[in-house]
This record gives structure tokens, sequence and C-alpha cells, in this order.
């Protein structure tokens, strides 16, 4: 099996400007390389069937994406719209600045079937492709968020993958992340 990272997620992993909260301590064909050499802890299904997730012990010092929201922190959440890509329609997003989370002990590697790339028009040479990573601190995938959810439910002219809303995996969305907010350096 062959892993390839994809311009997307390369972007939003390794940014041009270097972030705290983004992935440390590693090239991206550093990265790439280490998803191809070594095996993952384990695989979980994604939220649909061309889509997988590779657990992996945190090899880099690379913080956990959420933050908890509590009584001592909810003054420092923002919010705006933003878009991922330069096609994409902006969404109303929020996070943390002035938090700083703790180092991941997980990287969660989302990754998508080359078939499905190909569909949303990111062709891919390998197996599979890697479309972003969660950071963690339990070997489990976070809910993906409400917004996301329903980006990839208006298909990929929209930027997202086509796939229905599933109302129940929504609900525990917006359990998660009414009380869970990514941060920002």
């Amino acid at each position: 099996m062959s892993i390839f990272l994809t311009p997307f997620a390369r972007a939003r992993l390794f940014p041009k400007e270097r972030r705290r909260n983004t992935i440390q301590d590693c090239t991206p064909e550093e990265f790439e390389r280490h998803l191809n050499e070594h095996a993952p802890l384990k695989v979980l299904d994604g939220y649909a069937p061309f889509c997988k997730l590779h657990v992996h012990r945190n090899w880099t010092s690379t913080r956990c994406l959420t933050v908890p929201i509590g009584d001592d922190n909810r003054h420092l959440l923002r919010s705006g719209y933003e878009a991922r890509t330069k096609d994409e329609l902006a969404v109303l997003v929020r996070w943390f600045e002035g938090v700083e989370a703790p180092v991941a002990n997980w990287l969660v590697v989302i990754l998508y079937g080359r078939e499905q790339l190909a569909k949303e028009g990111s062709p891919i040479d390998a197996d599979w492709g890697v479309v972003g990573c969660l950071y963690t601190m339990e070997p489990e995938e976070i809910p993906m968020a409400p917004i996301t959810m329903m980006r990839n439910a208006l298909g990929v002219e929209e930027g997202g993958s086509g796939v229905s809303l599933d109302r129940e995996a929504y609900r525990r969305s917006v359990e998660f992340w009414e009380c869970n907010a990514n941060w920002r350096p």
C-alpha cells in the first residue's frame, strides 16, 4: 500500500509560514516517508467507504488540534469567515487565541482512496492520499466539524466529497464542538 501527501493536505499541515498548531519537527517529505515505512497502530473506518484513518503514535512535538472550552478560556474564543482554498466559499469558523494545547499522543492521518481523489479532481499515483491529520490525546478520531460535514454533503463542486449528511454523526459532532475548539498561536 502506498500513501501520498496531497497538495490540499500539504498546504494545511505544512504551511509556507510554519505555525505551532501544525505538524512539527519534520518536512512534508519526511512525514510521507514515515507513513509509508511505519505501520499504523490501528486503522479506523472513516465517514465513507473511501476514507480510512491511520493511527500513529506521535513521533513529533505536534500539539493537540483542539482544546476543551471552559469558564477560564471561553473569553479567548474568536470567530470569522474563512475558506480552506481559493476555490471554496468561506464558512464561519471559531478558534482560540492565546491558548496552547498539550503535545498530542497520537496523529490520526485521514486518507482517501485513489478513486475518490480522482473523482474530486485530484488524481494520485498512490493507493491512498492524505487529506488531513488529527492531533489527539487518545488513539481515536475526533468528530468532523459540523460545517465540514455540510460541505461534504454539498458535493465536490463545493469542496466536499458528495457523501450525504448522517444526522446522528452530525449530532455527535455538534456535541463535541460545542465543548471544544481549535487553537491558533
